[in-house]
């Protein structure tokens, strides 16, 4: 693995961080072009429904009137299909989020920067995506599903063109960026329309979509790169190519998608950052939190760090095993969602924090013996233990929230899990630098044992306050 050289270090982080004027003007221009055209948008809806006409069901979509989405003409996808589609979307921005990750290594040794810069253009992404959050999470609870989810492909078609150009760090910061922005307006709007098409008959599937989607993507995305760097021509422009093309396709699915979500009055004022949760749903949302804050930072673990340790701690050069890093740990995540979609919440988050325990410390021990196997092998059982956790946590958001409280509720609960995602990650970075990847990747393995320890405890004492339901995650 090759690191960034001493003279270098004091002044990564300001000098990466500082783009310039160029890079700059191009992200506000992006911006403000999305903000503007759907404000725009806005002003123009002539009729709205007043919140109180909102439904109480979340299976229920009123018929349509002069006030609810059109009925739905002959291009439009029925309700299944829609569904399908918007998973399939989500599945998308999720792999393009994490296809960089393999790269890194071949950026990093191309343009010799450090580990904290490294972590420095991952955190990038997250920052983008959490202002996007704090920004355009309740947006679409105003304009409607579409709208928002066709401007969030248009921006993330715009990162692409950015990586494919990208010859410097700085261009892959504006990139990063970008993306972050793009994914963080597109996933609010992707699990509230979920919830929205959720069909009838199955009420567990949106949340068993919500929580394995983003997993299952981010594994398709590190290791189909991974295989295309090491195997295909252009390996640091082919995975872009292949995924614009894939955002156009996106477009025009979400262009015959029917509108699910009522349009109502104050999208302008929507903008202006804020976290807000409705007071009746504080408690569950609290109680969420370190399982949250647990198994997100050990997914920041993997996809900032995860092909570094690959090559440097076990000298594993091939850019496929940087990719099945990732894939070990997100695709068990996603298989255990699907699996245990009908197990009661409590039950599921006991089993995903127990096993986000076991499963850090037998990685943790790998480490440290130099153990290859034990290493991977507790990656798998921390994947199980990653996909229970967002499956009862993503699956109860769904399940507790009305239609006009999705896109806040998800704003939130996604800047917590992302919060999570990308803060230790830096840290761990800035440490690397100054004290080497193992004992990086030791204390860091240690901090989410921990984490995942309160996490089971908070749980247990939940369950000695109140009796458990037997209801699933989805119900």
């Amino acid at each position: 693995m090759v690191y960034g050289r001493a003279d270098l270090r004091g002044a990564t982080a300001g000098a990466y961080l500082s783009l310039s004027v160029n890079h700059g003007e191009i992200i506000a221009l992006i911006v403000a072009l999305v903000v503007a055209s759907l404000t725009h948008r806005s002003l123009r809806l002539e009729r709205v429904v007043p919140v109180s006409a909102l439904p109480d069901n979340d299976n229920q979509i009123p018929p349509p009137s002069d006030t609810a989405p059109p009925r739905r003409s002959r291009r439009e996808l029925n309700r299944p299909t829609a569904f399908a589609a918007i998973a399939v979307v989500f599945v998308l921005f999720m792999a393009a989020s994490s296809a960089p990750s393999p790269l890194y290594v071949v950026y990093q040794q191309r343009w010799d920067f450090s580990a904290t810069t490294l972590t420095t253009v991952f955190a990038v992404y997250v920052l983008g995506m959490i202002a996007a959050l704090l920004v355009f999470g309740s947006l679409s609870d105003h304009l409607g599903r579409r709208p928002v989810l066709l401007s969030a492909i248009t921006l993330e078609a715009a990162s692409m063109a950015l990586f494919l150009v990208a010859d410097s760090v700085a261009l892959l910061l504006t990139a990063r960026l970008v993306q972050g922005v793009a994914t963080g307006a597109a996933m609010t709007a992707l699990g509230a329309a979920l919830a929205d098409l959720n069909p009838t008959h199955a009420p567990h599937r949106a949340g068993v979509v919500t929580g394995a989607a983003p997993t299952f993507g981010l594994g398709l995305g590190a290791l189909g790169c991974g295989f295309l760097v090491e195997y295909g021509p252009h390996p640091t422009r082919l995975v872009y190519v292949l995924l614009l093309a894939g955002l156009v396709l996106a477009a025009a699915v979400v262009t015959a998608l029917p509108e699910t979500s009522l349009r109502r009055p104050g999208a302008a004022r929507s903008l202006q950052p804020r976290l807000k949760v409705a007071s009746h749903l504080r408690a569950d949302l609290l109680r969420l939190v370190p399982i949250l804050v647990a198994s997100w930072a050990l997914g920041g673990l993997y996809l900032s760090l995860g092909p570094s340790v690959a090559v440097g701690l076990f000298g594993l050069s091939s850019h496929v095993v940087g990719g099945l890093v990732v894939t070990l740990l997100t695709v068990p995540a996603c298989l255990t969602a699907i699996a245990l979609r009908g197990w009661p919440v409590a039950r599921t988050l006991a089993l995903g924090a127990g096993l986000l325990f076991a499963g850090t410390v037998v990685a943790l021990t790998g480490v440290e013996e130099d153990s290859l196997l034990t290493a991977a092998l507790g990656t798998l059982v921390a994947g199980v233990g990653f996909g229970a956790s967002s499956l009862a946590s993503f699956g109860t958001l769904a399940r507790m929230a009305k239609p006009s409280e999705r896109g806040e509720l998800f704003s939130v609960a996604f800047v917590i899990s992302y919060l999570s995602f990308s803060v230790p990650a830096v840290v761990a970075g800035i440490a690397t630098t100054h004290t080497g990847l193992h004992e990086t990747s030791v204390a860091y393995a240690a901090t989410v044992a921990f984490l995942a320890a309160l996490a089971l405890l908070a749980q247990w004492l939940h369950s000695r306050r109140t009796p458990e339901r037997a209801i699933s995650p989805q119900t």
